[in-house]
């Protein structure tokens, strides 16, 4: 039975989950990179063992992207950033929001997106990471504009018959996609409407797309979480149809697909942009099972009184197993999970740090 690793990134510090028997306990350790605020993990599982990944701020070195080839007992402690802005664009790294491995048949290829809004591409395994400069270079890039957590690329995707096609999205900027591996970038928002912005209700950039996830089953159906609204693509992200509120409410941080399931994906809605916690105190996961035309409550072992939580884009997440697992963490230090695609949740950990960001896998 294979062990199931939750890595917990928090403003503290790194957290793990472990799990060696089908998910039915967890053991949690840490923190890892303690003091570190951890806004971005990932787990590798393309090589013959794990490879870990943690972007965290160094209170020596600034924003760096750590890594870990023993299961998280040991990280990298480099002497230089692995990232770093080239001289000529005058910009400071100043997070790193995303990491993201490539494409199967790239083994050593990491994407990494970051703040200020930029992609940086590792062939190395996440040693050292290079600028594209076909999106930094991009002439809509004058003309964007913060959101309220910065002017952050939070999503890279990369299609998984292709991987010269890739999809970011920026906060708040859009989406962007590229067919030729990064070398060159077009706006990709039709259909977004964006009615925080003067002008034209839906603009060809400037929206402020929260998360995007890709189907398991279509990589071209796509489902996004948008500062005013939830959207579904099937035309690979070239344009976008709004699908129904869910009672009303459409804001909200994160979207996630099911792993192996067509059709199906999560939301977690937020009680607007103003209070931004679970509406009404209830902690309620969302799904469809049918691209967004319906979507259910989930409920079952979550709070439903006075559990007013924040769940952030990065802060939910699923194991990719069978049944799938499903995560997510709050900014109040609960971390609850599923083992059977939503249907029920435990609390796994409870007074952490505010959590930032959730991965999981299973691992040998």
């Amino acid at each position: 039975m294979s062990e199931t690793l939750v890595m917990v990134g928090t403003a503290k510090g790194l957290f793990s989950l472990r799990s060696s028997d089908g998910r039915r306990g967890f053991e949690v350790s840490g923190p890892a990179l303690a003091g570190e605020e951890v806004y971005s993990t990932c787990i590798d599982t393309r090589g013959p063992t794990p490879r870990l990944f943690a972007g965290s701020t160094s209170m020596h070195w600034g924003p760096v992207v750590r890594s870990s080839d023993d299961g998280g007992q040991s990280w990298s402690e480099e002497d230089r950033a692995a990232i770093a802005f080239p001289e000529d664009t005058g910009a400071a790294l100043g997070r790193v929001w995303q990491l993201t491995p490539g494409s199967a048949d790239e083994p050593d290829v990491i994407y990494a997106g970051v703040e200020p809004a930029a992609l940086f591409r590792s062939e190395d395994g996440g040693r050292s990471f290079s600028l594209l400069r076909g999106l930094w270079e991009h002439p809509h890039r004058r003309e964007w504009n913060p959101g309220g957590g910065g002017l952050c690329l939070h999503t890279v995707l990369v299609h998984p018959n292709d991987p010269a096609r890739l999809l970011v999205a920026v906060s708040a900027a859009g989406v962007y996609l590229s067919d030729d591996g990064g070398e060159t970038w077009r706006a990709s928002n039709a259909g977004i409407v964006a009615a925080f912005l003067p002008g034209a209700p839906i603009p060809e950039f400037g929206q402020c797309v929260h998360k995007v996830a890709r189907d398991a089953v279509d990589p071209e159906r796509l489902y996004l979480q948008h500062h005013d609204g939830i959207y579904r693509s099937d035309d690979g992200g070239g344009s976008w149809t709004a699908m129904e509120s869910i009672g009303g409410v459409d804001f909200g941080f994160p979207v996630v697909a099911h792993p192996s399931v067509a059709d199906t994906a999560y939301l977690m809605p937020l009680q607007g942009a103003e209070y931004r916690c679970t509406p009404g105190g209830h902690c309620t996961v969302w799904r469809t099972t049918d691209a967004g035309k319906s979507w259910s409550p989930l409920t079952d072992g979550l709070p439903q009184n006075d559990a007013h939580m924040t769940i952030l884009r990065d802060g939910f997440t699923t194991d990719g197993d069978d049944p799938a697992g499903l995560y997510f963490g709050t900014r109040s230090g609960e971390v609850y999970g599923s083992a059977d695609g939503g249907d029920s949740w435990r609390l796994l950990a409870a007074h952490l740090p505010p959590v930032l960001s959730v991965r999981a896998a299973p691992i040998g």
